[in-house]
């Protein structure tokens, strides 16, 4: 006698094969690796802070000018 086999699940072990090997190919192309992004995430955060200590705070008698 034999087995029963169940095309479902080795239907769904194809398509899930497929789909890991569209990712690989995906992250190869677009992904960056973790130190990368970190490195961009670092620069970003640096770069945000030397644009906010650059930021010219309007004092109270500034603002009571400009709206008379």
């Amino acid at each position: 006698m034999t087995n029963v086999v169940n095309l479902n699940r080795y239907r769904k072990a194809r398509q899930k094969a497929s789909k890991k090997a569209q990712a690989d190919r995906n992250a190869v192309a677009f992904g960056l690796t973790k130190a990368e992004r970190e490195g961009v995430r670092a620069e970003k955060e640096g770069t945000e802070k030397a644009l906010d200590g650059k930021v010219i705070q309007k004092s109270e008698d500034d603002a009571n000018d400009a709206s008379e």
